[in-house]
């Protein structure tokens, strides 16, 4: 029966994203990605191709399973890594990436749709990271004994895994040969459902990756020239309900420079942000040398917020004031920033955790920014207190590629 509803829920997906194609930007792409999606597979991959097949969700997981892609690739250069994604916000930005061979969206999960992708791809390994649950793949994927290695999972009680209505979502754990988890809480909810023995402890690779964009970082002249010898804020990620609680300090402070990187760069959103942040000009008009004293700058493209956050005093990160919750604290915490964001940010164990350190700061209202901001500025113990403490977090958390990569080579799922 679960079975079945699964199978309905994702044939009223497809129709519900042809219904909203015309109308709406990201489910056309969905769509357009997708068109003859296998026929372009099977021109692309020959039969002899070995493939290391990594899927993402989206952009996150992404930069999160990087560092394992990146290494295998290095590791184990016979093989070809195919890439797909589920979401446009991945695909779209990531689908020129020089580090994959073939970079395509996962079709909709039907069982034809598994059936055939793998018999195009024929992977010999696959792996899964973080989140990513489809059946008919993952179901395919075992039957026909390929390595099956989710990375980098993280679960909670809440999740239906854990429920009593969640017999499907226990079938889909099952078919992973081996879950790596990041912390001790996601093993033992996995035990209390007799998933035990291929359970491993390995953390999480998003530390791996921050840390090596912090080691390789690339100035941004531009960026430099803004903030000269300015206290600065950088906001990264921020959404509508972010701005309504920050542009009141961001307002009151003209002497401080602030750069508002939005999550979304849509033009209604740039839009929003210009009347929301009044004396701020884009970063597309600023490069241009366009005349005026700003003291906020509105970034308008995706793919430099990873190395703005090193030019902040302080780095506020969007998302914890919305029902998601907050976004990822750890790039701008691995340049020993002090990191605020809003309420909303029990499901992330790395925000947790930052505060419990004392890298990090949540704040409830706008009146709390003045709370939180000013005694940062003064640059006193409190601030160095609060920037080693985010600096050594995140450095003590390394190493989860060289784990994963260990259990890959220990047990044989790949061979050069």
């Amino acid at each position: 029966m679960h079975l079945l509803l699964y199978r309905l829920f994702i044939r009223l997906y497809i129709l519900s994203i042809t219904v909203i194609a015309p109308f709406n930007k990201k489910a056309r792409l969905w769509l357009l990605g997708r068109k003859n999606l296998l026929k372009r597979m099977q021109a692309d991959i020959l039969p002899a191709d070995k493939i290391a097949w990594f899927h993402c969700a989206s952009l996150g997981e992404f930069e999160q399973g990087r560092p394992v892609l990146e290494e295998i690739k290095q590791r184990y250069p016979a093989y070809k890594i195919l890439l797909t994604f589920f979401s446009p916000s991945g695909y779209e930005i990531r689908k020129d990436y020089a580090g994959a061979d073939f970079i395509y969206y996962l079709p909709a999960d039907t069982a034809s749709n598994a059936r055939s992708f793998l018999d195009i791809a024929k992977p010999s390994i696959v792996i899964f990271i973080k989140y990513e649950f489809w059946f008919h793949y993952l179901h395919e994927v075992n039957k026909r004994n390929i390595p099956l290695l989710l990375v980098s999972g993280i679960f909670r009680q809440d999740q239906p895994f854990f429920k009593w209505y969640g017999s499907l979502h226990k079938k889909m754990l099952s078919f992973f040969d081996y879950i790596l988890v990041q912390n001790d809480e996601s093993k033992q909810l996995l035990h209390d459902i007799n998933l035990k023995e291929n359970v491993l402890i390995t953390g999480d690779t998003r530390f791996d990756r921050v840390i090596a964009i912090a080691e390789n970082f690339e100035p941004i002249t531009e960026i430099e020239a803004f903030c000269q010898n300015a206290d600065v804020i950088v906001a990264g990620s921020t959404w509508s309900a972010d701005d309504k609680e920050l542009f009141h300090f961001v307002n009151a402070h003209p002497a401080k420079k602030f750069i508002i990187a939005p999550h979304d760069i849509s033009v209604e959103r740039i839009n929003e942000c210009k009347r929301v942040y009044t004396n701020s000009i884009l970063y597309s008009e600023y490069v241009k040398g366009r005349a005026g004293t700003f003291n906020i700058l509105i970034i308008d493209n995706v793919g430099m917020l990873s190395r703005l956050y090193r030019y902040g005093t302080v780095c506020f990160i969007g998302g914890g004031f919305a029902e998601e919750g907050v976004h990822n604290v750890l790039e701008a915490a691995v340049y020993g920033k002090p990191v605020v964001y809003g309420p909303v940010y029990n499901k992330y164990i790395e925000a947790v955790e930052l505060i419990e350190v004392g890298g990090a700061f949540t704040v409830s209202s706008a009146s709390e920014f003045e709370t939180v901001f000013n005694p940062m500025f003064q640059k006193g113990s409190s601030y160095q207190q609060a920037s080693k403490a985010a600096y050594d977090y995140v450095r003590q958390k390394q190493g989860a590629t060289k784990a994963i990569l260990d259990l890959i080579y220990e047990k044989r799922l790949l061979t050069n």
